[in-house]
């Protein structure tokens, strides 16, 4: 499913990155995701408000970036706004330009989860949007994006998964900084990267997060 692009979707393998955040002031200042299978850069992300520069974005959004800079998606929040509503454009946002996807918390109560709107194109013979649902906990990094069936007889499917990192070797559960980002085949990685920016932002590293049930999980898989 090509959203930012066919080369950002492998139709046979999962795609695994380590996503990594390089920046603690707020949430959304930066990431940056590393590919498991060549080690190397694959996408990184960087907010404008505080005059970073870069010409991707503007003051106060988020630009989702490849590796050598190019713009991929940018990301902000739509205003006015009750509910946290946050909306992506594909490459550098232009003037008049309709959002690629909007996304909002899926509860006013709080909670990790989300509802992702993929509006459809001027372009597309296809007028209805594809709601796609993000169950589990964000701030725990403990979450899966799942798409509902798109044909008669089809069930839903896990498309991308946020899990903890595990240093296999040293049997050790990374912090809430450095995270797994499993992309299912076949599903765009930088429309998955993008959700991960959204997610930062509506529900970031909530106060009260107690990760340890997590952790114990996760050691208990090594």
């Amino acid at each position: 499913m090509a959203i930012v692009g066919k080369e950002y979707c492998d139709p046979e393998k999962e795609r695994v990155l380590t996503v990594r955040k390089t920046s603690h002031f707020s949430p959304g200042d930066g990431f940056a995701a590393y590919d498991h299978r060549t080690g190397g850069l694959a996408f990184r992300a960087d907010t404008y408000g505080r005059g970073h520069g870069g010409g991707a974005a503007s003051p106060g959004e988020l630009a989702l970036l490849g590796p050598a800079g190019e713009p991929l998606l940018t990301v902000r929040r739509r205003r006015p706004s009750l509910h946290q509503r946050w909306e992506g454009f594909l490459g550098a946002r232009a003037g008049g330009q309709k959002p690629l996807f909007s996304a909002r918390r899926s509860s006013i109560l709080g909670g990790g989860g989300a509802v992702v709107e993929l509006l459809p194109s001027s372009s597309s013979s296809d007028p209805s949007s594809v709601l796609l649902r993000v169950d589990g906990s964000f701030p725990r990094r403990c979450c899966r994006v799942v798409m509902p069936p798109r044909g008669e007889g089809e069930k839903e499917k896990v498309v991308a998964e946020i899990r903890r990192k595990v240093d296999v070797s040293a049997r050790v559960v990374m912090g809430r900084d450095v995270f797994v980002l499993r992309v299912s085949p076949g599903f765009d990685a930088a429309f998955a990267m993008g959700i991960v920016l959204v997610l930062d932002q509506i529900a970031g590293d909530e106060a009260g997060v107690d990760a340890g049930e997590d952790v114990l999980d996760a050691i208990a898989k090594i």
